[in-house]
């Protein structure tokens, strides 16, 4: 199946996965404009998480588009902002408790950068292999997830400093807690020869790799480096941009590991598909942030603070963060059964609704072409995926949290059609 593309006044940069040209979603499900019916299990990259057009959030942006649909943060008071952060504080621990709204990911953790340089006096940030946080120029300086993201756009921000994450040694000879314990010596390394930690201002990581891989490290390479971070008094910020609002079957991801971060990134599925993102920190820490030295024209916008507050209310009253873990689980084992039958399936991962399936070729060499024809054929039949990995070797799972065992059962259906068929078996 070819697939279409954008017109020539349409620029390029814009890579199209599907055909599809779709009308309108509802619920796991897209039409195209023939009225051909997809199972969308990216909600749109992990944003959707109360499904398409959930009916409330739906309600709550119609009824705030009728009263104001610009009010911008540093000309008005508007008290919605403070009942978006009132709702969010009650999702999180105590000592995160103040907000900096911005409209995308790539904006917040440009806002963390800021933060935490403005916050401790220091220039330096170390992040992981394998991370993903964006890609304006300080949030790609600190993305390391595939080189096309970098490409041609170097030299970055200086002062990053790169250290390894146990996913890019997992087919070493070394057991899991061995390349845990190489990730943190490499870790103090760094600090002993490439950035002391009195010019290291934070560590960035996203707790479980979103597009890296959606790979789970062990526990106690995060605790480890959270205890580092204690250690030498730097901040340790958390991208919980694609892992937050119940995608992992927490709310947040770090709950998995037992560990807070003193930054909290957010975005994609906090308003259920508007433009919404921020960070979250102590009120002292906060408080050191210089008044007027960052901002923006639009965020915190008040059809996204509606959508934001209500997508909150959903996903508690609708219990979808355990159904997400509860769902999770479900697709977790019935891949693993898959992955018993397929030796080209190699690992099966992920928490709640972000689990990965990562291939290789028969040959066991890079998955690439075998996980990419497997979307394809998947999307031919009405289930659209994505890939993900340093060489798109991993089928990621995104389903929104609104999603039950039938609709995984008829979409495992597709899968294994589709892999049968791309193996050509």
């Amino acid at each position: 199946m070819s697939l279409k593309s954008y017109s020539d006044s349409v620029s390029k940069v814009w890579p199209l996965f599907t055909n599809i040209d779709v009308d309108y979603g509802e619920g796991i499900f897209l039409y195209d404009r023939k009225g051909k019916k997809y199972i969308d299990f990216t909600s749109g990259i992990g944003v959707t998480n109360t499904g398409h057009c959930h009916p409330r959030v739906v309600n709550a942006i119609k009824k705030q588009s009728e009263k104001l649909l610009h009010g911008q943060t540093t000309i008005l008071y508007n008290s919605m902002i403070d009942e978006l952060a009132s709702s969010i504080k009650k999702i999180l621990p105590d000592e995160l408790n103040c907000m900096f709204f911005s409209n995308s990911g790539s904006e917040a953790v440009e806002s963390a950068i800021k933060l935490v340089r403005h916050a401790t006096g220091k220039p330096n940030i170390i992040c992981f292999q394998g991370g993903y946080h964006g890609r304006s120029i300080g949030a790609l300086s600190l993305t390391t997830a595939k080189s096309v993201y970098r490409s041609g756009y170097q030299p970055l921000m200086s002062g990053v400093f790169v250290s390894p994450h146990p996913y890019f040694k997992q087919h070493s000879n070394e057991n899991s807690e061995q390349r845990v314990k190489h990730c943190l010596d490499e870790l103090e390394h760094i600090l002993n020869t490439q950035t002391s930690p009195e010019e290291t201002a934070a560590m960035i990581i996203e707790p479980i790799l979103g597009e890296g891989g959606y790979v789970v490290p062990p526990k106690s390479f995060i605790q480890g480096i959270r205890n580092i971070c204690d250690k030498y008094n730097i901040l340790l910020i958390f991208d919980e941009i694609q892992t937050g609002f119940g995608r992992t079957g927490k709310y947040f991801a770090f709950e998995h590991f037992k560990v807070k971060p003193d930054i909290l990134v957010i975005a994609k599925g906090i308003a259920s598909g508007l433009p919404l993102s921020g960070i979250v920190a102590n009120k002292k820490l906060m408080d050191k942030w210089v008044t007027g030295s960052h901002g923006g024209t639009y965020a915190p916008n008040p059809l996204s603070i509606a959508a934001a507050v209500e997508t909150i209310k959903v996903l508690e009253e609708e219990k979808l963060v355990h159904n997400s873990e509860d769902i999770g689980n479900y697709l977790l084992d019935k891949l693993q059964n898959i992955k018993n039958k397929h030796p080209n399936v190699i690992d099966v991962r992920g928490k709640g609704l972000m689990i990965g399936c990562e291939l290789i070729e028969e040959d066991g060499q890079s998955g690439t072409y075998i996980a990419e024809k497997v979307r394809k054929n998947c999307l031919s039949k009405g289930l659209i995926l994505l890939t993900c990995g340093p060489y798109n070797q991993v089928i990621r799972w995104i389903p929104p949290l609104t999603t039950k065992k039938s609709d995984i059962d008829r979409s495992l259906k597709i899968f294994e059609i589709a892999l049968k068929q791309s193996l050509g078996r």
